[in-house]
């Protein structure tokens, strides 16, 4: 989607808050004791009340509002009667629409007390995710977020899943450019534009760098069960620098 008036910008700005806030609130949520079909159906509840449609529900019929995935689940976990555990890793991933236009994101925490190499990941998505946005302007190569990206996970002895990337957003939940890269890749040389909407969302990894399907049909893992963390967040590309539409 490129935005090219006021009101498709203030329906992007509404559709991301609503992301947003049911993102936090199940970060909020998310203790020991609790399982991820209790916060998944919360998150049901808020997507109703703020009028909104659940993204992977409404899109590909997935069986959840959001994902949640735990410890080695990458991604796409689906909610069910797994209980959270002190320690655990869960990412939770929560997109929708409203009318006509999508947003998406996601964020990987640790819950309570545990690993110090599961928060040291979380903290370099986060540091990644900030080098990726330096590069996000008109005219910079797309591969150039993917670029740093990579470098700062190598920095910290790290690395990232490659094939899992952002995508553009807005008409639709998945749209082009169809890959923001998290390394870089030499044969894109695609460009951001002006008002382009992107999810940026790089997978920093203990080890793997590629996930696998984990035999549900949605789940992704890798053949090493490393930990993996994301942190995801829908912007708008403009000159003054990157609009994130779902960061409260």
């Amino acid at each position: 989607m490129i935005v090219k008036t006021e009101e498709e910008l203030q329906a992007l700005m509404e559709i991301g808050k609503i992301c947003g806030t049911i993102r936090d609130e199940l970060v909020k949520m998310t203790k020991p004791g609790i399982t991820t079909k209790e916060l998944d159906d919360f998150a049901g509840k808020l997507f109703e009340k703020y009028g909104a449609i659940s993204g992977p529900k409404g899109e590909y019929d997935f069986p959840g509002y959001t994902c949640i995935s735990v410890n080695e689940e990458v991604a796409h976990g689906i909610p069910g009667s797994r209980v959270i555990q002190e320690g655990d890793l869960v990412n939770i991933d929560v997109s929708g629409s409203k009318n006509g236009v999508f947003a998406d994101t996601g964020l990987s925490f640790v819950v309570g007390n545990g690993d110090p190499k599961l928060f040291q990941i979380c903290e370099v998505a986060k540091k990644a995710f900030d080098a990726g946005l330096t590069k996000i302007k008109p005219g910079t190569r797309i591969n150039a977020i993917g670029k740093v990206v990579y470098q700062t996970a190598r920095a910290n002895g790290l690395t990232v899943i490659k094939n899992l990337t952002g995508h553009g957003i807005g008409h639709s939940l998945h749209e082009a450019p169809e890959y923001v890269y998290n390394y870089y890749e030499s044969s894109d040389r695609s460009q951001l534009k002006e008002g382009m909407v992107i999810a940026f969302e790089p997978f920093i990894s203990t080890g793997a760098e590629e996930i696998i399907e984990a035999g549900d049909g949605w789940t992704f893992t890798t053949e090493e069960k490393s930990y993996v963390a994301q942190i995801e967040h829908t912007l708008v590309v403009t000159k003054d620098g990157p609009i994130i539409i779902t960061n409260l």
